[in-house]
């Protein structure tokens, strides 16, 4: 596969080199280019010998002697990421199965390619990869990956997977492990399934591999209204959660004795589920696992704490404030820390109205803040009086001002008549959202 160039910068190492835009770039170091992986691999060399066509189909060669760390300054025509690969599982817990139909068609797309694992941080089970593509990985060091893990009982993972292939999961993590490579784990757990005696041995599996096993995140199972003829699943109970926390946390300390990390960290949900404060910022280390919900909520309240400190410190006799009425459009699950975080840090001046959503649209079990969609938005705030109504962006499309029922933001507002704020989830940019005192 042959990548066309579509850009060189100016005064750069291709530029001096005498590569011109048009050219296609054939092979580096007679290694054909397959995707940005590659070419980001194969560029990360003192010395290159980089095969080039001209658009009349004449082929040259360039040599280019650098230091490992300098970049080339091409920019190339196709993404290098095209056609990912998809995914060739049927996850009992798979929640783009329990998507509601007449959606974008892009929120049915099932990735699991683990140049997306490396490069964006999307988890990927490792079952759609034959040999080659696996020794690919490994030629190339793609590290560190996340995966997608559920369980390390073979026979346990191909009934939650629904493929013949799940059950060898240990074996590409030790493989993995053996060429030195590292990876982040994730276990999406399913009541009375996975967790229990099947999450002691999945988590002790993972920890024998570590350091390279990095981390191990808990996830509880996220279910919609939509499981027609899907496998019969139910949410956690309160008692439930707190079993997994306490488990979670048993193993944590055993970590931290033998390795110096806690290794294995529940999600943000498991601990509201289980109706427990959520731990402090400094319990989830370097937030390794932060995009996959845990320690979102502990790092937004120790930003907050600390703008809130800094406002007071600098200015202890208060900013003149608009007085002024907030709501707070949330998830039912963040709804009750918000409160008592606002509770701990009042504003003065402003007066402030929690309002938790209730997903209508995926069904009531959904709680999280990020999958309110603008419909509900509308129909649960209608009528409501303040000056403006504030959410987290992680409600929109990203980039974008849509959110996940394709209703945009201005069409919310027009229904409401309020403005709507999507905030950054920043612990200083909601003070100040809060505060009316952005710049």
């Amino acid at each position: 596969m042959s990548q066309r160039i579509a850009g060189v910068f100016p005064g750069s190492l291709a530029a001096r080199s005498g590569i011109r835009s048009g050219e296609t770039l054939i092979s580096i170091n007679r290694t054909p280019v397959l995707d940005l992986v590659d070419y980001q691999f194969l560029t990360a060399r003192p010395s290159l010998e980089m095969l080039l066509e001209d658009e009349n189909g004449a082929q040259r060669t360039v040599h280019i002697h650098k230091r490992t760390e300098d970049a080339l300054g091409l920019t190339l025509e196709s993404s290098l990421m095209s056609c990912p690969k998809t995914c060739a599982n049927h996850c009992m817990f798979c929640f783009i199965e329990q998507m509601p139909p007449g959606m974008r068609p892009s929120l049915y797309v099932r990735d699991d390619d683990w140049r997306l694992s490396l490069m964006a941080g999307n988890f990927v089970t490792l079952t759609n990869l034959p040999k080659a593509e696996m020794d690919r990985m490994i030629e190339r060091k793609a590290s560190p990956i996340y995966v997608s893990v559920q369980t390390t009982n073979g026979e346990l993972r191909k009934k939650m997977l629904s493929h013949v292939h799940a059950d060898r999961i240990m074996e590409h993590l030790k493989r993995f492990a053996d060429n030195g490579m590292s990876f982040h784990c994730q276990v999406v757990l399913c009541p009375e399934i996975n967790d229990g005696p099947e999450l002691d041995r999945t988590l002790t599996d993972l920890a024998s591999l570590a350091p390279h096993a990095l981390t191990v995140a808990l996830v509880p199972v996220g279910l919609t209204r939509y499981r027609e003829h899907l496998y019969p699943l139910r949410p956690y109970t309160k008692e439930e959660a707190l079993t997994v926390v306490r488990q979670a946390e048993a193993f944590q300390k055993e970590m931290l004795e033998r390795h110096g990390t806690r290794f294995v960290f529940p999600s943000d949900e498991f601990y509201q589920i289980a109706g427990l404060e959520i731990p402090e910022a400094d319990t989830y280390e370097d937030f390794p696992q932060f995009e996959n919900g845990v320690g979102l909520l502990a790092r937004l309240r120790d930003e907050f704490r600390e703008a809130y400190r800094l406002a007071q410190r600098f200015d202890p006799d208060g900013e003149e404030i608009v007085p002024r009425r907030v709501i707070m459009a949330t998830g039912t699950s963040v709804a009750p820390f918000m409160q008592a975080l606002l509770d701990e840090c009042p504003i003065p001046g402003v007066r402030i109205a929690i309002h938790p959503i209730i997903n209508r649209f995926f069904g009531e079990t959904v709680t999280v803040s990020g999958l309110i969609t603008g419909q509900d938005l509308v129909a649960q705030l209608k009528g409501v009086e303040a000056d403006e109504i504030l959410i987290t962006e992680s409600m929109l499309r990203e980039g974008e001002d849509i959110f996940l029922d394709d209703m945009t933001l201005q069409e919310a507002q027009e229904a409401l008549g309020i403005r709507i704020h999507p905030v950054p989830d920043d612990g200083a940019d909601l003070l100040d959202a809060l505060r009316g005192t952005e710049e």
